[in-house]
């Protein structure tokens, strides 16, 4: 097992926000977190990121203890977070932002592994390559999501958290965004994405998780999750 999650409680002062949540994956699985607004999945992946410190529970990585580490040492492990607000640097050209988010090779990388440079982005992202010298804050919604992918990239991750990167977009920039993240997986990248459009996560992910209320309710593959229609119908549908 790549990742497990195992009981893991967090609050943002009193409110009890993540209540015994249980998840794992394996190295190279996407996996997807599936929920309607403010049942704790964003909270999940702070968590897991160490930018939310739990009060109970436990985070390992393959086979190392996370839960009690600071954010950078995280990263240092192979750990990336491509955030939901996408924090591009406004004031600095793509390839400005691309460098501010290198780093060597996290631990547990193999030798002689080709890493993340800008080059290797720009062959992944070639709409980037085309506006590297232009300004984060002209970049449209689409090509601001995949700058904050490529970006994270660069830290050479093992395993990266996605969160909520359709959101806003157009349905060819959906796609787009989904094709980018089924390339990265077969790079070899473990990802756990949040999502609420489930049809485009389906064409990613290969296991699914729900959330509701703090806590997980559904746990499955492609086939039990389209089976599980009263499941999706009471804990996704508006």
């Amino acid at each position: 097992m790549f990742l497990e999650v195992r009981d893991l409680h967090s609050y943002y002062g009193k409110s009890h926000i993540l209540q015994g949540v249980d998840l794992h994956l394996e190295r190279g699985e996407t996996v997807c977190l599936l929920g309607r607004n403010g049942v704790g999945k964003t909270t999940t992946l702070k968590s897991i990121m160490g930018m939310v410190r739990p009060a109970k529970g436990s985070v390992v990585l393959d086979g190392k203890e996370l839960e009690g580490l600071l954010p950078y040492q995280i990263a240092r492990l192979g750990v990336g977070i491509v955030p939901e607000d996408r924090r591009i640097l406004p004031s600095l050209t793509v390839h400005e932002n691309l460098l501010i988010g290198m780093k060597p090779p996290g631990e547990g990388q193999k030798a002689g592994e080709e890493t993340w440079e800008p080059d290797r982005a720009y062959r992944a992202f070639p709409s980037l390559e085309q506006r590297r010298r232009q300004m984060g804050g002209h970049l449209s919604g689409g090509e601001q999501q995949m700058l904050s992918v490529a970006r994270t990239l660069m830290g050479n991750p093992r395993l990266i958290l996605v969160d909520e990167p359709t959101e806003g977009l157009a349905p060819l920039l959906v796609k787009a965004v989904m094709k980018m993240l089924a390339d990265i997986q077969r790079s070899g990248v473990t990802i756990l994405l949040v999502e609420q459009n489930l049809k485009a996560a389906i064409e990613v992910a290969t296991r699914f998780y729900i959330m509701s209320k703090g806590k997980i309710v559904f746990e499955g593959d492609r086939k039990a999750l389209d089976e599980a229609e009263e499941v999706r119908r009471r804990y996704l549908e508006v």
